[in-house]
């Protein structure tokens, strides 16, 4: 069976043992069949799950108008609900993304590395799937086609948990890429939904150790803080958002007054928008009050320490928890910096680890930049709202990992690989 059903019935903590168990176990045997198909056949899958995408556009639209109106009655703020909507040109995205993950070289069974021992011993290493990857997000339902694309693609099996906010949206979106998986001849249990909004099923999946090979999680502090708390199974995630662009003196003020705006205001909700402006003190009444303006003009709420707060009448006098705070929403904090030093400075015991920009014109500041900044996405010149697997050429991403093992910035098909060995010998024993 394609089609997905939804249980509303609570669990206890055996029942949802048992749940991802069988879960486990159907995704298991599916992960090796498809980890060992052809390129094309997954390719194939996705192709027609984005066909199927298309054509049930009216069918998506109404599951999510269902979810909206729900958010709506339980008060979800503007940005949720923002992250929560689809519209035509969102779907297209979501049919698009997934064609774009079909016509990326295979993943699997690439020639990472080959040498030969001094013995004649000759050893390869090659890129295979990770396995059973368990995937839980809240609020955008677009996660459902990116998420299960990028699993198809890299082999791999998945098990599904949406938010019960976009539960509507995302079970249909689910039994859709199911359908591509069964057009194209492939297990559909290569892609599965939890199907209840019982949190017990969360915590059984997070205890899945031996079951379940990786967890991520996508959403808000509170989700993957509970994942990276409770999890027995290595997880890819990231906390927050919180980055940062630094405005240099060099910075040419045409771009850093587009690029502040675009950071901040283009999605106030998602993870890559800038949440803090650090701008030089040589700047500041000049590139920084034209940032200052613009962004006020735009609709966000700055919140400056003293010297900006002098800049225009509207800005809001910046506390303490202003700086490294995710607003997720049209509000920015902006200060003065002494120098890139202190930027920086202030980047690392601030930020998250996820994504920073240098607006500057001089090349040996932007290194500079580059080698003093430690996290997953360090850009020059460039909106942080560019920290994005697609705009990165990997068709679509999962999430952005923060942690320095295995994964770190966007995690596309080829982050969700690991590796093994081929040894060939010709009668070698060791001494």
């Amino acid at each position: 069976m394609t089609a997905l059903t939804k249980e509303t019935l609570p669990l206890n903590a055996n029942d949802a043992r048992q749940l991802i168990t069988d879960m486990a176990v159907a995704a298991r045997a599916s992960q090796l069949e498809i980890g060992q198909t052809d390129a094309d056949m997954r390719n194939n899958a996705l192709c027609e799950a984005a066909r199927r995408i298309r054509n049930a556009k009216a069918d998506i639209i109404a599951a999510n108008q269902r979810d909206i109106a729900r958010g709506q009655s339980a008060g979800l703020n503007d940005a949720f609900i923002d992250r929560l909507t689809l519209n035509d040109e969102r779907i297209e995205a979501m049919a698009s993304g997934a064609e774009a993950i079909a016509i990326l070289d295979d993943p699997l069974g690439v020639e990472l590395a080959r040498w030969t021992q001094p013995n004649g011993l000759d050893i390869t290493r090659i890129s295979t799937a990770l396995g059973v990857i368990g995937i839980i997000y809240e609020s955008r339902p677009n996660v459902t086609v990116d998420a299960a694309s990028l699993c198809i693609k890299s082999g791999n099996a998945c098990i599904l948990r949406s938010g019960s906010d976009s539960q509507d949206t995302s079970y249909l979106l689910a039994g859709l890429m199911r359908e591509g998986l069964k057009a194209a001849g492939l297990a559909v249990d290569a892609v599965q939904m939890i199907p209840t909004p019982d949190r017990q099923a969360v915590g059984a999946l997070l205890a899945a150790s031996g079951q379940i090979d990786v967890i991520i999680p996508r959403g808000g502090k509170g989700l993957v803080g509970r994942v990276q708390e409770e999890a027995r199974v290595p997880v890819f995630s990231h906390l927050e958002g919180i980055c940062h662009i630094y405005i240099s003196p060099a910075a040419n003020l045409q771009k850093a007054v587009e690029i502040a705006v675009n950071a901040k205001m283009r999605r106030v909700g998602i993870c890559g928008a800038a949440e803090t402006i650090l701008i030089h003190k040589d700047v500041v009444n000049t590139i920084g009050r034209n940032i200052t303006t613009a962004l006020i003009k735009a609709g966000c709420e700055v919140r400056g320490a003293a010297e900006i707060s002098a800049l225009h009448p509207d800005v809001k006098l910046a506390n303490e928890t202003d700086w490294g705070c995710e607003f997720l929403a049209p509000i920015i904090a902006i200060k003065s910096v002494e120098n890139m030093g202190e930027a920086t400075s202030h980047i690392q015991q601030f930020g998250s680890g996820h994504t920073e920009s240098i607006l500057s014109e001089d090349k040996t500041e932007q290194e500079a930049f580059f080698a003093s900044v430690d996290s997953a996405i360090v850009m020059a010149n460039a909106s942080t709202q560019f920290a994005d697997g697609g705009e990165f050429g990997m068709g679509a991403e999962i999430g952005i990992a923060t942690g320095r093992l295995h994964a770190r910035g966007p995690v596309g098909a080829n982050q969700l690989t690991s590796f093994k060995y081929i040894v060939r010998g010709h009668g070698q024993t060791r001494p």
